[in-house]
């Protein structure tokens, strides 16, 4: 009873194969993520060199066009530092940390904006992400293009076998949380693919940025895989 219960073995001829398509597209948003650091013997001191420096760069950040609730508050820490961090023996300084994100519709401006973030006092520029505001738009065309490869693979290699593909069976989407996008930009980094939340915290010099920042173009990739019966 427990056999007959059970699902019965598909014993149709079918061929399974993986499809995947890349769209490209140009960024229409650019996120930003800053870093300040700022140290005293003093806490209340680090404190207020680090506030005095975000203070002067949202004000510059503003005057480039940026809105207030593109700007955010993403970290704030502070630390002591030891002399021996292990014993603790001697305190030397307190160590202020602040980090906030940038959020810039006009792609245009953002090397103009970097380079005046920083020679507003920010050290590090932690990340540069570039995005679509219509990724999902672009993730459906993805996957779309993904299923037709399929079907065309599929098509072709039971052609060469004196076979046809019919009804798919089985489909599934492999993309899962791999779907992200791909920058083709120079400047900071180690890569010229470098996907989103790309960690930089390199510069020249004060107020310096080094290389220029390229748009280019961001890619969605897609992967699916697909179940065909074979005639």
């Amino acid at each position: 009873a427990w056999a007959q219960q059970g699902q019965a073995y598909d014993d149709r001829p079918k061929i399974s194969v993986n499809g995947e398509a890349v769209v490209s597209v140009t960024p229409d948003k650019i996120v930003l993520t800053f870093g300040i650091e700022t140290w005293d013997v003093d806490i209340i001191a680090a404190q207020k060199k680090n506030q005095a420096i975000l203070k002067k760069a949202v004000a510059t950040i503003k005057e480039a066009g940026v809105q207030e609730k593109d700007i955010q508050t993403d970290h704030l820490s502070i630390e002591p530092q030891y002399d021996d961090n292990h014993r603790r023996r001697q305190l030397l300084e307190y160590v202020v940390r602040n980090r906030f994100v940038v959020t810039l519709a006009e792609t245009g401006k953002v090397e103009e904006l970097v380079t005046k973030v920083l020679r507003s006092g920010v050290n590090y520029i932690h990340g540069i992400d570039f995005q679509t505001t219509k990724f999902k738009t672009y993730r459906e065309q993805a996957r779309a293009l993904a299923l037709k490869a399929a079907r065309e693979k599929a098509s072709e290699m039971a052609a060469v076998l004196g076979q046809s593909i019919g009804a798919p069976l089985q489909i599934g989407d492999q993309s899962g949380s791999g779907w992200g996008y791909y920058s083709s930009w120079s400047g900071w980094g180690r890569d010229n693919s470098m996907s989103q939340n790309t960690f930089v915290e390199a510069q020249d010099g004060p107020g310096e940025i080094s290389g220029q920042i390229a748009l280019g173009k961001i890619s969605i990739r897609a992967n699916v895989s697909v179940t065909f019966e074979l005639k």
